[in-house]
C-alpha cells in the first residue's frame, strides 16, 4: 500500500492520472464503434468474395485507405482534418486555451471531451481517497473506466461493445477471487454475473414473445452481468430500479421535447452505467432506502 506524508498527495495523483486516462478514453469512444464498423464491412467483403475498401467508410479517419486504431491515425479535427498537435491535447487546459474551438477552422469543440475527462478525474480521485493505495483502489479505478467508455458509446451508437463487456464480467470475478473486492464472496458475485445476465435475457424474450419487437440488445445482458460480477448478486435489484427509473424519466423527456433518435430509441446501458456508478459511490442499499424499499 502507498503512503504519502500529505493525506490528499496520492487522490490528487490519482486525479490527474484520471485526466490522462479521459483523454484516451475520448479516442476510444470515438473510434472503438468505426473500428467494429470497419471489422464488419472487411468479414462483410471476406464472406462475400469481395475485397473490402475501408478507406470508404464515412467519419472512418483513416488515410489512404489505412485501417482505424486506437493509435493510427494520429488525431485530427473532424472537419478539417487539422492534425491535433501535443499541446492541443492537454486533458481539459487544451479545450481552454483553444475557447473550445479547432485551432484552424475555429469550429467548436464538443464540450463532452473535457466533462470525460473531468468526470474521470473525480472518479480516480474517489477511488483512492476511498481504499487508498492498494489494488482495491485500481481496478475500481478500472471498473469505473470501463463503465463511463461503455455508457458514451452506448448513446452514440447504441451499441455496447464486446470488447469491453465481457473483460469487466471476467475482471469483477477475478477480483473477487484475489479478494480485492471487499464485502462480496467469489460466490456472490458468480451468481450476481449470473442472475444479472439471465434476468434481462428473460426480459428480452418475454417482450419479444409479446410484441415481436426487441426492447433491448444483447450487450444490456453483458453489462448487468457485469456490474453483479463487481457487485454480487444483492446489488442486482436496487441498480436495475435505479436504471429503470432514470430510462423511463429520460425517455419520456425526449419524447417531450421530440428529441428521440429514430425508431424512438433510449439506449438502456447509460442508465445501467450510472446506477452502477452510483452503487459505487453510495452503496446499492442506498438506492433502496432513496425509494423507501429498504428493509
Amino acid at each position: 500500500m502507498l503512503t504519502f506524508a500529505w493525506p490528499h498527495a496520492l487522490p490528487l495523483l490519482a486525479g490527474l492520472m484520471g485526466l490522462m486516462v479521459g483523454s484516451f478514453l475520448n479516442v476510444v469512444i470515438h473510434r472503438l464503434p468505426l473500428m467494429m464498423e470497419q471489422q464488419w464491412v472487411k468479414e462483410c467483403a471476406e464472406f462475400a468474395g469481395h475485397s473490402a475498401d475501408l478507406s470508404a467508410e464515412p467519419n472512418a479517419e483513416s488515410e489512404s485507405g489505412q485501417v482505424l486504431s486506437l493509435s493510427q491515425p494520429r488525431s485530427r479535427c473532424p472537419h478539417c482534418g487539422h492534425p491535433i498537435a501535443w499541446h492541443e491535447n492537454i486533458p481539459v487546459v487544451s479545450y481552454l486555451f483553444l475557447r473550445g474551438r479547432c485551432s484552424a477552422c475555429g469550429v467548436g469543440i464538443s464540450v463532452r471531451y473535457p466533462l470525460v475527462e473531468l468526470v474521470m478525474a473525480g472518479l480516480f480521485y474517489f477511488c483512492v481517497s476511498r481504499w487508498g493505495g492498494t489494488p482495491t483502489a485500481v481496478v475500481w479505478c478500472g471498473f469505473s473506466a470501463a463503465v463511463v467508455t461503455l455508457a458514451m458509446i452506448d448513446w452514440d451508437t447504441t451499441l455496447l461493445p464486446d470488447d469491453i463487456t465481457l473483460p469487466l464480467v471476467w475482471s469483477g470475478l477475478i477480483v473477487a477471487a484475489l479478494q480485492w473486492n471487499p464485502g462480496v464472496s467469489l460466490s456472490d458475485v458468480l451468481w450476481g454475473a449470473v442472475g444479472g445476465y439471465l434476468s434481462l435475457w428473460g426480459v428480452y424474450w418475454a417482450f419479444k414473445l409479446a410484441t415481436g419487437k426487441e426492447g433491448m440488445g444483447f450487450g444490456d445482458f453483458k453489462l448487468f452481468a457485469a456490474l453483479g460480477a463487481w457487485f454480487g448478486w444483492a446489488a442486482l435489484v436496487p441498480i436495475i430500479l435505479m436504471a429503470s427509473v432514470l430510462g423511463a424519466v429520460v425517455g419520456m423527456g425526449l419524447k417531450w421535447s421530440s428529441k428521440l433518435r429514430e425508431g424512438g430509441y433510449v439506449p438502456f446501458g447509460p442508465f445501467l452505467a450510472i446506477a452502477g456508478l452510483t452503487a459505487l459511490f453510495f452503496g446499492p442499499q442506498a438506492i433502496l432506502r432513496w425509494t423507501g424499499l429498504a428493509i
